[in-house]
């Protein structure tokens, strides 16, 4: 009789287990999923260390590389008021100082070694990655375990962090247009649900962060309970398994706190922000309500989004950007958030045209998508699309790694990128009219307008 894999990685497991040094250290074999679908489909297998560490591994010997992807279950949405920020701010702290470690040390062995790695901090969650040859796996496991657990957080490192952090904000929020007005739009459509500060956080509360801020948040938040660690590349099940076992197996679990969230209401009519700023034309940012990511309504509504924003073939840019002439950029993005987000759409006007004229122009073409049906063409040409950026996004490790670790994380479910892949297929015109009449609905969106500095100042005067 044929063993099955899953009765293969229990023995496994069962036998790494025989030379764990405590229960912190000893594996759980929690099943298989199929990562893709059809004949192409490949197996992520699921372990649990002892000390609630997760991790996924994808064996792919297509290229002797393996990816590293660190995901803990933390973001912006995990702060507090006054201490906006954090989460944000760990992601420089972390390649900083360790016990054993002198910053700067932690790039340095990565590039001696031929390994590129990054991180972000998004709402929702912060993730590590290391790419690098399978023969230095090891090394990945040794310096993200390192940093998971002896992080060095004294007044020096903290200090330079927060210099950097709020020197970034002034660049990529306060000097910057379009990052300016996306830090508007959140704050105005969200009034008590932590989405409403950016995941930069506030200046003073980076400035005002202190050692003893970090340390905490590090303890409650850096935990292998809290994490998740993806593996995909050309390396052997019993090595991953092994060397991750011996480096985080020591390493203690935290007493995570139960999330405080609450809700944000229902809006009920449009608010609207008007901004000057050094620009040369009009901006406009709309933000409707959108469902979150797990909603089945989110995959619809990215249809949607692909029919009027997808593309110079896109309904909308064909209308206001060739046809019409108002604008020069066009965007909308729906918000990939673990709870109910925005519908966020984005244009820069032409020389010569107002904010009010886009909208009215984009409004007449949303009135449209709410009374008829978007032609089949339209509808499989954003199918298209969709499928074949989400499969391009998977063409390597780390993109797969990717994949896998936003889903688990956000979702629970580290196939659900090729779920999300069938469920497109299914859509229709009429579930795309639908969402349109339940979502664009401008009593419940932000609205929020850039004028030009200089003609301000001149219908001042």
């Amino acid at each position: 009789m044929a063993i099955r894999k899953s009765d293969r990685r229990r023995e496994l497991t069962d036998k790494i287990n025989l030379t764990a040094a405590s229960d912190a250290a000893r594996w759980t074999f929690a099943g298989d999923t199929l990562f893709g679908s059809g004949d192409n489909a490949e197996t992520v297998s699921s372990y649990v260390l002892g000390n609630g560490l997760t991790v996924y591994l994808l064996i792919d010997a297509s290229a002797p590389v393996v990816s590293y992807f660190t995901w803990f279950n933390v973001g912006s949405r995990h702060e507090k008021l006054g201490k906006t920020g954090l989460a944000h701010l760990f992601e420089h702290l972390m390649f900083n100082e360790s016990e054993g470690l002198a910053a700067g040390e932690f790039d340095r062995k990565l590039e001696e070694n031929g390994a590129e790695s990054n991180a972000a901090t998004w709402v929702d969650w912060t993730y590590y990655y290391e790419s690098l040859p399978a023969e230095r796996f090891g090394l990945a496991v040794t310096l993200e375990s390192q940093r998971m657990a002896r992080l060095i957080l004294r007044e020096p490192q903290v200090v330079s962090e927060k210099e950097v952090v709020a020197n970034e904000r002034r660049y990529v929020v306060e000097d910057d247009i379009e990052g300016s007005i996306n830090e508007q739009l959140y704050k105005t459509a969200f009034t008590v649900h932590p989405y409403h500060w950016p995941t930069i956080g506030w200046m003073e509360d980076i400035q005002a962060f202190t050692p003893e801020d970090c340390v905490d948040f590090y303890k409650t938040f850096y935990a292998p309970n809290n994490a998740t660690v993806v593996v995909c590349g050309a390396v052997k099940e019993q090595d991953v398994l092994t060397r991750i076992r011996d480096a985080y197996g020591v390493i203690p679990a935290s007493t995570l706190p139960v999330e405080d969230t609450v809700p944000e209401p229902p809006q009920m009519e449009e608010r609207t922000v008007t901004m000057t700023k050094p620009t040369a034309s009009d901006k406009l940012m709309l933000g409707y309500r959108g469902p979150a990511l797990g909603d089945g309504d989110h995959i619809v509504l990215s249809v949607l989004n692909e029919v009027l924003f997808g593309g110079r073939a896109s309904r909308l840019y064909r209308k206001l950007v060739i046809e019409q002439e108002l604008a020069t950029q066009l965007r909308g993005w729906v918000s990939t958030f673990r709870d109910p987000g925005l519908y966020e759409m984005y244009a820069a006007a032409r020389a010569g045209t107002t904010a009010e004229q886009i909208l009215a122009a984009l409004e007449a073409e949303l009135d449209i998508v709410k009374s008829e049906p978007v032609t089949e063409a339209e509808l499989s040409r954003a199918k298209a699309r969709l499928e074949l950026s989400a499969l391009q996004g998977m063409d390597t490790t780390s993109g797969k790694a990717e994949q896998i670790g936003f889903y688990a994380t956000v979702l629970g479910d580290p196939n659900a990128s090729f779920r999300r892949l069938e469920a497109y297929r299914r859509v229709t015109a009429g579930d795309l009219r639908r969402v349109a009449r339940t979502y664009l609905l401008p009593r419940a969106r932000t609205r929020i307008i850039v004028k030009p500095e200089a003609v301000t100042a001149e219908a001042a005067e």
